[in-house]
């Protein structure tokens, strides 16, 4: 079953993009809530402990906003243009009875024998859509490589789900191969895929054939 993860959360009521940055730096985070035919509303949360759940596989949050307690679930997650903070949340109202369709990570598991062979793994999908109810979403979806060989691959029909998870992915998808990698040896001085053009023939004019004879 997927443990929620309480949060507490302050109404913002001055909003746009320097408010944001503002509350960011007092260690908050913004947020948007919305879901189940209600309005949306801007919420505040701690920084750190959103963060931190989320690292741990959290996704599903009890947040009292106003006095009231909301079922929350993570629904996307926006980060700054270096990729390493985040700057901004969404998260969907939720009953703990209903289906949702969400994404959830791939986890490779075992050593491919292929790549003990000299092939790599190129990881195609690194996460499937599912669809299941709000306290079955498992954290990770293991996929097993331990008898992933070179020029074999894996699709996401193949990959066995939790009891209750249904595949909402196209099952036909590649999610994993393992080839070798190919470097193409580029001649110096030309462009890569270029075929160096082969040295000009030596022409004897007037002046060098005499300067040859004597």
């Amino acid at each position: 079953m997927t443990e929620t993860f309480s949060l507490k959360a302050e109404l913002r009521e001055k909003l746009g993009t320097s408010n944001s940055a503002v509350a960011r730096k007092q260690g908050k985070l913004p947020v948007n809530v919305y879901g189940h035919k209600q309005a949306s509303i801007s919420v505040a949360i701690d920084n750190h402990a959103f963060v931190e759940a989320i690292r741990k596989g959290h996704r599903l949050f009890d947040m009292d906003i106003a006095g009231k307690n909301e079922k929350l679930l993570l629904k996307d997650v926006q980060y700054d243009y270096l990729g390493k903070n985040i700057i901004h949340a969404d998260l969907m109202r939720v009953d703990l009875s209903e289906t949702v369709k969400v994404f959830v990570p791939i986890v490779l598991k075992g050593t491919a024998p292929g790549t003990l062979s000299g092939g790599i793994i190129d990881e195609v999908l690194s996460k499937l859509e599912v669809e299941c109810v709000v306290t079955n979403i498992p954290e990770a979806i293991p996929v097993s490589v331990k008898s992933l060989e070179i020029g074999k691959s894996i699709h996401a029909g193949e990959i066995e789900l939790p009891e209750g998870v249904k595949l909402l992915t196209d099952p036909s998808a590649m999610v994993l191969s393992c080839h070798i990698l190919i470097v193409k040896a580029v001649a110096e001085g030309t462009e890569e895929g270029a075929v160096a053009a082969p040295a000009s023939p030596e022409v004897l004019t007037e002046k060098n054939k005499e300067a040859k004879e004597k």
